[in-house]
């Protein structure tokens, strides 16, 4: 294991840890005030103690030309605890055990490893692990139904993210989608499959241990 020098942060995986995206041109109604909707969506996630799914991934750009597309798995804990697992067309593999974040890319032989903090868990890849009052502390938040699905959306109070609007939508009880816009245009969509909710997951999924010859990247917020 190779210990490079302390870096400055740089938004850990951005395009690959993109855990929403902006509206892609839908069209809603009058949104709920933003008190009611934050009640609305405090109550769909603080039940959400444990969370599995596949994924797929779209990134476009402000056009709407897609500039990729990747698939996985992805396992959350609640608080703090996150596994996000590229397959495909690259690997990638993006820890949170609570304390700190692991980001590995096998191809690069490179571990980048930051300290966990509210800026860190305000990045969308680890957005849904932390308390829901946080959450609603930090965003205003507006509600609307479209197709008989339930779309809240998330504009950050602070101008410190990585997104300027973010989008959860549920089908039912069930968190289906995230959308997010970056202030560059850039637009991420993740769409959810073979959900298992609140099923057992392993303390140890959120373990991660450093491949033995990978450079590792120490990252100071």
């Amino acid at each position: 294991m190779r210990d490079t020098q302390t870096k400055r942060p740089s938004s850990i995986g951005a395009p690959q840890l993109a855990f929403a995206a902006s509206a892609l041109g839908l069209t809603f109604g009058a949104p709920a005030w933003a008190e009611d909707a934050a009640e609305r969506l405090t109550e769909r996630l603080d039940p959400l103690e444990r969370y599995q799914a596949n994924f797929e991934q779209q990134i476009l750009d402000g056009s709407g030309e897609r500039l990729q597309s990747a698939r996985g798995e992805m396992w959350l804990s609640r608080p703090g605890m996150l596994r996000w697992e590229v397959e495909a067309p690259y690997s990638q593999t993006v820890v949170s055990d609570g304390d700190d974040v692991y980001m590995y890319d096998p191809d690069l032989e490179q571990v980048t490893v930051q300290e966990m903090d509210d800026r860190v868990t305000h990045t969308p890849a680890l957005l849904l692990s932390g308390s829901a009052n946080d959450l609603t502390e930090s965003y205003e938040v507006f509600y609307e139904q479209e197709g008989g699905e339930d779309v809240f959306t998330l504009v950050p109070i602070s101008a410190d993210t990585l997104f300027e609007e973010l989008s959860m939508v549920f089908e039912g009880e069930t968190l289906t989608e995230l959308w997010m816009m970056d202030s560059t245009g850039q637009r991420t969509s993740i769409t959810f499959s073979n959900i298992t909710l609140n099923g057992d997951i392993a303390r140890d999924m959120f373990d991660f241990e450093i491949p033995e010859g990978a450079d590792v990247i120490r990252e100071e917020l």
